[in-house]
């Protein structure tokens, strides 16, 4: 029943609706009450392969091949959170149970464990107590390790409450008109045509969907390679207006390549930011730098938390940083003026990975009263 139950916890909690976060947090007391280690274990697992079901497909989807290569990762993937919470499980109640928890809430939000911390529960903080920031993280990481203690009766009862009390407002702090966020449809194309043709196209959509807009924010991976010929046909193409594009582009070099977005105006352009952590496996590859080989994606881990356009604060996230946490965690201790969450989804269609990235960056925008601004590329619409 506590296997079936952990299930039900992780697809309805990371479904498509933001407004499900909170049933994550019944995780740790399934967690707790299992009566064996075995069966943590398998709880665990439960969870967080219900949450991430969409990742066979997807992985499928982004190597045009059969789901056996994303159900191998999803499986891989399971081990670390898997492991954490069956080795930290403990027969004995109370505070040392409490403990042990809090130990495994904090290893899967940082790295190396965190880097496939998806599905943590803290991400409901922003569902539960919006606008109260650090508070409302504290507030909900109490609530947590009180669900998984003794007095697991009195945490479910403030949860139920304060759910009822926080679906009434699903309100998003309101995004400034000065910025927009072009989401696109152009599927696996989007950035490997290096045409002048797409750049220009590409140009004159934004000039068109500006309006009054000063800062346009584009998908992942839209400009593709950064060169300087880039560069200057776009701020070519931004002459006569004040528009400031932020866009997603690839920096490449003899030892492989940062995932970037860069800022361009008819003024200057240049590299805005350096993706912390890109997709293990299918981008970020450290085995091969181990094995003195050069290619994929290089991680800043914990490099360029916020960056400055205009003298705008800017909280970065490209695509997979928007499904764990230290990345927002860390640029919000910062004072942030805005979110600014990229990503280039075609490889996800047919699963809900582009929603519960929606919902998970989103959930952390209403935490920390911080606007949000979004643009995902997807597959044209059939």
């Amino acid at each position: 029943m506590l296997i079936g139950l952990s299930i039900a916890v992780g697809a309805i909690a990371w479904s498509v609706n933001m407004i499900t976060l909170p049933v994550a947090m019944f995780f740790p007391l399934l967690w707790a009450k299992s009566p064996s280690r075995v069966v943590a274990a398998a709880v665990s697992a439960g969870y967080f392969l219900a949450a991430s079901l969409g990742l066979p497909q997807g992985v499928g989807n982004f190597y045009a091949a059969d789901l056996w290569p994303g159900i191998l990762l999803w499986a891989m993937a399971s081990v670390g959170f898997t492991l954490v919470h069956a080795i930290l499980w403990t027969r004995q109640p109370g505070r040392v149970r409490a403990a042990r928890y809090i130990v495994a809430m904090m290893l899967m939000a940082l790295p190396p464990f965190g880097i496939t911390g998806w599905a943590h529960p803290l991400t409901a903080a922003g569902i539960l107590f919006p606008g109260w920031g650090r508070f409302g993280l504290g507030a909900t990481a109490i609530l947590l390790v009180i669900i998984s203690g003794r007095r697991w009766q009195i945490a479910v009862a403030v949860l139920l409450g304060l759910y009822a009390w926080s679906a009434t407002d699903r309100t998003q702090p309101k995004v400034p008109d000065s910025w927009k966020g072009v989401d696109l449809e152009i599927g696996q194309n989007l950035g490997r045509d290096g045409s002048l043709s797409y750049h220009r196209d590409l140009i004159a959509a934004v000039r068109a969907k500006a309006g009054d807009a000063r800062f346009v924010v584009l998908p992942e991976s839209a400009l593709g390679f950064w060169t300087p010929t880039v560069a200057r046909l776009w701020q070519d193409g931004l002459r006569g207006t004040r528009v400031t594009v932020i866009a997603g582009a690839a920096v490449i070099d003899d030892t492989g390549y940062d995932n970037v977005m860069v800022a361009i105006s008819a003024a200057k352009a240049l590299v805005l930011y350096r993706e912390r952590m890109p997709v293990p496996v299918s981008m970020w590859q450290p085995w091969r730098a181990w094995m003195g080989q050069g290619g994929g994606a290089r991680a800043h881990f914990f490099a360029n938390p916020v960056v400055e356009v205009a003298g705008i604060k800017i909280a970065p996230l490209i695509c997979y940083e928007q499904l764990i946490l230290w990345p927002i965690l860390q640029s919000m201790l910062h004072d942030t003026d805005i979110i600014v969450a990229s990503g280039n989804g075609w490889w996800t269609s047919g699963t809900s990975i582009i929603a519960i990235q929606r919902a998970s960056a989103g959930a952390w925008s209403r935490l920390f009263g911080v606007p949000i601004v979004t643009a995902f590329n997807q597959n044209p619409k059939e």
